[in-house]
């Protein structure tokens, strides 16, 4: 499981400060609870993995981070997990599978980490809304049309979007990912935008750099 832009946005920008409990949904190599872990040195983190060769990735990840006493893998598919879960959490977070009409990847790990056939937006909003405490966030990042999809399925079990950045790839192209964090209570949703690159490869926005300075050593120098 490569590290993707995606997951790197979302562990930088998604509301953990006050956090004490976390739970990370498929958390593939690990990458986005040891940016959390990183984050708040108070939050204790539940991440799921179904996917075998993730999963034991995740556990290498976390146990040679600094932060691996703090941070708990299970191998599990998320509809188990939450059943049979008896915590709630302040901050959810999920990189989910999302590609929901495209072709499946050949490779079958990778497919059951971009498409949704391993867990539907259903199945997850169902997870979500009984393990997120009264007061906690569930914060996702997904494309555009499946963000919209998402959105008005949630409301519909009382989970609402609150908050939503706009992540373009450039300058002048149209926003191909949304990070959105999502309350059980209904209010004003706060918007924002984040561009990535600028005219050139790798020549990455200011707004990109501080969001994710922390996590990028080439943004130290």
């Amino acid at each position: 499981m490569k590290v993707g832009t995606d997951g790197v946005l979302l562990g930088s920008w998604c509301n953990v400060n006050d956090a004490g409990s976390v739970l990370d949904i498929g958390t593939g190599s690990g990458l986005i609870s040891i940016m959390l872990a990183q984050r708040n040195p108070d939050c204790f983190i539940d991440a799921v993995e179904i996917d075998s060769e993730s999963y034991r990735q995740a556990i290498a990840n976390a146990e040679n981070s600094p932060w691996k006493p703090r941070i708990a893998i299970h191998h599990i598919s998320f509809q188990d997990y939450w059943k049979q879960c008896k915590t709630t959490y302040d901050t959810i977070v999920a990189n989910p599978p999302y590609f929901q009409n495209s072709l499946l990847n050949p490779a079958a790990e990778r497919s059951a980490a971009r498409h949704s056939h391993s867990l539907s937006m259903d199945d997850l909003i169902d997870g979500v809304t009984n393990l997120l405490n009264p007061d906690g966030s569930y914060c996702m990042i997904m494309p555009v049309p499946e963000a919209m999809l998402f959105i008005g399925k949630a409301e519909l079990k009382n989970l609402f979007c609150r908050k939503i950045t706009y992540v373009r790839p450039n300058p002048g192209k149209s926003p191909k990912r949304l990070m959105m964090e999502f309350m059980h209570n209904k209010g004003d949703v706060k918007k924002s935008d984040i561009v990535i690159e600028l005219e050139k490869r790798h020549e990455y926005s200011d707004d990109f750099k501080a969001l994710t300075k922390d996590f990028y050593l080439y943004f130290l120098h």
